[in-house]
């Protein structure tokens, strides 16, 4: 380029806006012109501001390029990262197979878990646990009954829970037991009840020296004591069999120890009803209770909750000896609320009440004069006790035991002794049925004394002919003639 056309370039470029007149720059590079010289103030100013607006643009260039930089560096950066990722290799059978192992879950030895029956044969039972390969349950690890069918204890497509015995055996399968885990899962049943207080059931298994045995899924003891209402004379040989509810009392998992109260769980539940029942109770009505306690002098009964008794006067309209007599305990039987206090807690009970009354009847079973069997039944002072049919008990007075004079009942009779009797009096208003054993044996010696001659007079007339008024004709004809 001519010196000319820069000089004029950077005229252009240096002249201020608005300025009055031209200034003519020298070129870049070379000193100010002779001609110049006198007109410096001016053009020295418009230099001088245009080498100041210089190192402006240069930053402006010098701030951008940084950014511009950074861009191309991650973009660098990026295409180095795809370039790896390109670069790397396909993993090996080994390290597939490794992968495909972790995306099972990993079983541990002892651990419970559960799974589904898929498959049952002679060789055991296949369960899907989430495994990459179904576990096996042998039969011995089937049930605690080594005599029951895998059909009877599973069925395809039940889920069950499983222990694991070993993730993985020598041959690679997976050996699982549902009976341990049933172990388990009773042992955590029963701890639970423990600390909550809950009741459980199980059955009666065997009766050993002092109480029972019941099977929780594991051995559970419940002492004689805790049995029923913990009467030592209760039979617990009945039990057996039976399902009982009962409360854990005692627990020792390492020493596998479990002892259990019947007792305990039976008063819970009576507590649980013992408001309901006061709240419906009243003089004569009549409920149905259980038997809970025999006694010399009668039974407490069960009305829900709460015990009444029944005394032995009251279980029948005849005498009883014995409560055990006409009762069992754990039978249920009607009875009729005769009193009620409450304050106390006592309620008194009655049975016969609501039975028939044999005494209603008795005019038309007995009459006056009429002979009947009995049972002697007891021996007092003034008489003997004679059971008759329907229960009701006839008095023999000590003057109608004998036409002899001093002679005792005892000689005569015993207790369970069956005696043929005469009524000679009823009187139903005062329940007495009074009868003699002298009259009826009187009646029966005369009634044998009539055989006798009634048997006498036919034999007589066996062994000697008979003479007949034909007779005695026919012989005055014969002398006639």
């Amino acid at each position: 380029m001519s010196e000319d056309n820069l000089s004029q370039s950077n005229e252009e470029t240096t002249e201020p806006s608005g300025a009055p007149e031209p200034v003519t720059e020298p070129a870049v590079g070379d000193g100010p012109s002779v001609g110049a010289v006198g007109d410096a103030p001016e053009p020295a100013v418009s230099v001088n501001t245009a080498e100041d607006d210089a190192p402006s643009a240069a930053e402006t260039v010098e701030e951008s390029a940084p950014s511009v930089s950074v861009t191309v560096s991650a973009a660098a950066d990026e295409a180095g990262s795809g370039e790896e990722r390109l670069a790397q290799p396909e993993p090996t059978p080994s390290e597939a197979a490794a992968d495909y192992d972790r995306s099972f879950p990993q079983l541990e030895k002892g651990e419970v878990i559960k799974g589904t029956v898929v498959h049952i044969d002679r060789e055991g039972v296949l369960v899907d646990v989430g495994a990459k390969s179904e576990g096996i349950i042998h039969p011995d690890e089937l049930s605690r009954d080594v005599a029951a069918e895998a059909e009877s204890v599973v069925s395809v497509g039940e889920k069950i829970d499983v222990l694991v015995l070993e993730a993985e055996s020598a041959d690679g399968s997976l050996i699982l037991s549902k009976k341990r885990a049933d172990f388990e899962k009773a042992w955590d049943r029963v701890i639970e009840a423990k600390e909550t207080g809950k009741t459980i059931t199980a059955m009666v298994t065997e009766r050993v020296k002092g109480g029972l045995v019941v099977d929780l899924g594991i051995r559970g003891f419940v002492p004689a004591s805790h049995v029923g209402s913990g009467s030592l004379k209760t039979n617990l040989d009945k039990y057996v069999g039976d399902t009982l509810d009962l409360k854990v009392i005692e627990v020792d998992r390492e020493r596998r120890k479990v002892v259990l109260s019947n007792r305990d769980a039976d008063h819970a539940q009576r507590q649980s009803r013992r408001q309901t029942t006061i709240a419906s109770l009243a003089v004569g009505k009549t409920l149905t209770g259980t038997v809970r306690r025999l006694t010399t002098y009668g039974a407490f009964v069960d009305l829900g909750g709460i015990d009444g008794l029944l005394h032995i006067s009251e279980m029948s309209w005849t005498r009883i000896n014995d409560p055990s007599d006409v009762l069992k305990e754990g039978e249920q039987i009607e009875v009729q609320i005769l009193k009620l206090d409450l304050e106390n807690g006592r309620i008194s009970l009655g049975r016969r009440q609501i039975l028939p009354d044999p005494w209603s009847e008795i005019e038309t079973t007995y009459t006056i004069g009429e002979l009947i069997q009995g049972t002697v039944a007891r021996i007092v002072p003034f008489g003997v006790f004679v059971q008759v049919k329907s229960g009701i008990e006839g008095i023999i007075p000590n003057s109608e035991l004998s036409y002899r004079r001093g002679v005792k009942a005892s000689d005569l009779v015993h207790p369970g002794a069956e005696v043929e009797v005469k009524v000679i009096d009823v009187r139903p208003d005062e329940r007495k049925l009074t009868l003699s054993l002298k009259q009826a044996r009187q009646d029966e010696e005369i009634r044998r004394e009539r055989k006798a001659v009634d048997d006498y007079q036919g034999r007589a007339d066996r062994e000697s002919p008979r003479y007949t008024i034909g007779d005695a004709v026919r012989r005055q004809d014969d002398n006639d003639d």
